[in-house]
């Protein structure tokens, strides 16, 4: 929607009522404080970025130049001890000077004692003395030291010392500690003059942790270390580097020239701030989120929004209390037709004391709303007594067809001089109509259905003993569920003249009762001849009534249980040519119980 149609609707919307000019000062107001905000919260996001930037760089070069200083001091340690005359006593001379060996053991142990940052140091000379730690510890005779860097490079260079990137130390012999050496060649002043031995000090990461851990910004940032040929010397989650479940930019780093470098983007990107180092060699960066870097931005802009909020809400205030008064009965019937819309039409009428059209618009809601309510609770009446009816006229059609089969069946055995199976028969027949026309309820417990079917199947056994077992296993937990009459005795009845009739041996009928997912289940299984894929499908249609098809009987069920419980139950049938038929009937669980 264009700019004009907007106005257009919010004008159309207000005008009756005499709200333009309301509506005009919002939007108005609105948009001169959203683009003042706007400009504001990027411009302090640009110079909040940009200082926390420098900020960021100063305090990396600050942390560079302490490592730098840091380094210099075990420099130092390694220029006292490799020049002293007790190293070159014990180192070259011929016969071993047992007290040099001991003043030299005592520094080391003192320098151990004081410094929790070494973790070894020692002189080794070409000729295989050497002297580390305390001197008790065991030295790894399998160790080739000129396949260590920091023994070969010391021996090399012409001057100075030298400082190696993190490695595993094996000198001590059970031990693989990660160390960062500083070396130091020693001549042989009273020989040869040749570098002939080396000073070593193997350092932790403790020192360099401490001071990168104090000199990272924020709460997610954290600092590392390169050496001069990228490798790691230091990295809080080395571990994670070297299993590769985390990376660094490290080329990107190397290559670049700027003190700053950002990679990502937006909020989600890092920063980097660079400083490399004369001395050692080594680059120290600084990783720093942005996100966290304009943690500060966001409080700016929260404070930005919060006085465009109040400035908004003052230049508001007094269009809005003038408009108040004509808006609330807006309000008032919009509610009422929100009701409506639901089916809610108990609502009371809405009041407004008011002569122009939102006063008449509110009483034509009222009338029309009593109406459509009126007409309503006249329809859901209607409606009930017509399924009240249907289920009556429905269900007089079964007495009269469920006493002629009876009937019919008395005839055949008083016509065969069976007078006992006739008396018993006719009392039978007298029992089960007494139950059905002497209970007028439109509902009764499942334990009465049950029995009235019992005593269906009893006439029925009697008139076909060679072709008729029953048996009934109903859960009691289901007996006192309501269920509408005359119910399982069509469906039994169906059973018997369409499956077990026909069958050559006799058939077995058997009536089932349970739970299942909340349901009252009746199955009537019988083991007849079946029916074919075409009678199932015509199962549920409406037949004429004639002395050989019960088809009234399931159409009959099924819309009166339709009618009564809805349309997700009701009879379903499964059948299988020449192995029987089952029939289950399904009503809601839950119900008030019948008495």
């Amino acid at each position: 929607m264009n700019k004009k149609g907007l106005a257009t609707v919010v004008v159309g919307k207000f005008k009756s009522i005499q709200s333009v000019i309301f509506a005009t000062v919002a939007f108005l107001v609105l948009c001169a404080v959203v683009i003042v905000t706007g400009v504001s919260m990027r411009f302090t996001n640009t110079s909040i970025f940009e200082n926390s930037s420098e900020y960021t760089h100063t305090i990396i070069k600050q942390m560079n130049q302490n490592i730098d200083s840091y380094i210099d001091y075990m420099e130092n340690i390694a220029y006292l001890i490799s020049s002293s005359q007790d190293v070159q006593d014990y180192l070259f001379d011929d016969e071993i000077d047992n007290e040099a060996r001991y003043r030299i053991l005592n520094q080391f142990e003192t320098i151990l004692d004081s410094r929790s940052d070494i973790r070894n140091v020692g002189i080794i000379s070409k000729n295989g003395r050497m002297l580390i730690n305390n001197g008790r510890k065991s030295v790894n005779r399998d160790l080739d030291l000129n396949t260590q860097e920091w023994y070969t490079q010391a021996l090399d260079s012409p001057e100075g010392p030298m400082l190696t990137s993190s490695h595993v130390q094996h000198i001590i012999s059970g031990e693989r500690p990660w160390v960062i050496t500083l070396s130091r060649g020693i001549r042989d002043r009273g020989g040869s003059g040749e570098k002939e031995g080396v000073f070593f000090i193997d350092l932790n990461y403790s020192a360099i942790s401490g001071l990168c851990d104090q000199s990272t910004v924020g709460t997610k940032g954290y600092a590392f270390i390169l050496d001069a040929r990228g490798n790691i010397v230091y990295h809080p989650q080395q571990q994670q580097l070297y299993n590769e479940l985390q990376t660094e930019n490290i080329n990107l780093i190397m290559d670049t020239e700027d003190d700053t470098v950002l990679t990502g983007t937006g909020k989600d990107g890092k920063l980097y701030s660079i400083s490399r180092s004369d001395k050692t060699g080594w680059t120290v960066v600084d990783c720093t989120s942005v996100r966290e870097l304009l943690s500060k931005s966001r409080q700016a802009q929260s404070i930005y929004v919060l006085m465009a909020v109040l400035l908004v809400i003052v230049s508001l205030l007094f269009s809005r209390f003038m408009a108040r008064s004509i808006t609330l009965p807006i309000q008032k019937l919009r509610d009422s037709m929100e009701k409506v819309q639901e089916g809610d039409f108990s609502i009371s009428d809405v009041v407004v004391d008011s002569d122009n059209e939102i006063g008449s618009l509110t009483k034509s809601f009222d009338v029309m709303t009593h109406r459509i309510q009126e007409l309503m609770e006249q329809n859901v009446y209607e409606q009930e007594q017509k399924r009240k009816s249907e289920l009556k006229a429905l269900q007089s059609q079964i007495n009269p067809h469920f006493l002629y089969n009876t009937l019919d069946s008395i005839i055949w055995m008083a016509e065969g001089k069976k007078n006992e199976e006739v008396v018993l028969m006719t009392a039978s027949l007298a029992r089960l109509l007494r139950q059905s026309i002497s209970n007028e309820d439109e509902v009764v417990p499942i334990a009465n259905e049950v029995e009235y079917a019992r005593g269906y199947l009893t006439i029925q056994k009697m008139r076909y003993k060679d072709k008729l077992e029953f048996q009934i296993e109903v859960e009691p937990s289901i007996l006192h569920i309501p269920l509408i009459k005359l119910v399982l005795q069509p469906i039994i009845e169906n059973a018997i003249y369409h499956g077990l009739k026909y069958k050559e041996s006799k058939g077995l009928l058997i009536i089932k009762g349970f739970m299942k997912d909340g349901n009252a289940v009746l199955q009537v299984i019988d083991d007849g001849v079946g029916m074919d894929e075409e009678t199932l499908a015509h199962i549920y249609d409406r037949h004429k009534v004639n002395y050989h098809s019960n088809g009234v009987g399931v159409y009959n069920v099924q819309k009166r249980l339709k009618l009564y419980y809805g349309d997700d139950y009701g009879i379903t049938y499964e059948s299988k040519k020449g192995e029987g038929t089952t029939a289950t009937i399904t009503i809601p669980g839950r119900q008030e119980a019948v008495r």
